[in-house]
């Protein structure tokens, strides 16, 4: 199956025919975030993201590159190489100069505009929970009947919410088999007030298709719900409002949330794609 979070998909696997060299690609991924702040494969919908990652053009010219050491540069195309008969084992990644004890790394710190991008990459994470949460207001109940149904099965006292306990038991029903962390995890993901329970709207929040993301209408309805007054951009005492509204709100500097995604201190509809 295609299963995983887009920006980490190994290209075998959106061809459905793969192996363990699959997680080697997906770590690949991660070293490459964390050394440049930004995902090698990015795009505004996940469509669009699954064909940057079968084009498989890979970035090592734009700043910070150029300061980043070969070393880990060889390794990084060697873990994202397309091929995955080609692709470097896991054995090889822990004994590569660049990884292993008293190997090539530099104590060189990270580029301050790395870390602003790895918070602004996080932050925008954020936005788009929010932006779901606004989308799945304004779904029709045509798309959204197959989710409330299994709401309503999971919610077995219909108390209208969701606890973790009914959530494990609606999943084993469904014949998904999760440990007992990876159904916590799952309950923290969907839990975004912080409730300890999941109420109707958390549920379908976290369980939409995140290709209603990409339809213009739904996007710019989100956009018009942060945007208070109509001018076209998002103030950080509109963006503080609309997140206090839809319980997301955790208690961080507005000033600090606002500047890790914009520098102009407004944020303006492309930054919900």
């Amino acid at each position: 199956d295609i299963v995983g979070s887009a920006y980490y998909i190994a290209p075998e696997v959106l061809k459905r025919n793969y192996g363990p060299e699959a997680d080697i690609w997906s770590v690949g991924v991660i070293v490459y975030i964390l050394l440049c702040g930004v995902p090698p494969f990015w795009a505004e919908s996940e469509h669009g993201i699954f064909n940057s990652i079968l084009r498989g053009q890979i970035d090592f010219s734009s700043d910070p590159w150029p300061r980043i050491s070969p070393g880990a540069k060889d390794l990084v195309r060697k873990m994202l190489n397309s091929d995955p008969k080609k692709r470097i084992s896991a054995y090889d990644v822990l004994n590569h100069p660049w990884i292993k004890e008293d190997g090539e790394a530099p104590d060189t710190p990270l580029d301050n505009a790395v870390m602003n991008r790895l918070k602004q990459f996080k932050a925008m994470n954020q936005f788009k929970k929010a932006a779901l949460r606004v989308i799945a207001g304004c779904l029709s109940e045509e798309e959204i009947r197959g989710l409330k149904e299994m709401f309503k099965s999971m919610d077995s006292d219909n108390s209208g919410t969701i606890t973790v306990d009914e959530l494990r038991k609606g999943l084993g029903k469904q014949g998904t088999k999760l440990t007992e962390a990876e159904v916590e995890q799952l309950m923290e993901a969907a839990d975004a007030d912080g409730s300890g329970t999941i109420d109707y709207d958390e549920f379908i929040t976290a369980t939409m298709h995140m290709n209603r993301m990409d339809r213009e209408e739904h996007l710019y309805t989100a956009f018009q719900y942060f945007d208070k007054d109509n001018s076209g951009y998002i103030s950080k005492e509109e963006l503080e409002q609309a997140l206090r509204e839809k319980g997301l709100l955790d208690g961080r500097d507005m000033n600090e949330i606002v500047s890790e995604v914009d520098a102009d201190n407004v944020i303006n509809e492309c930054i919900l794609c």
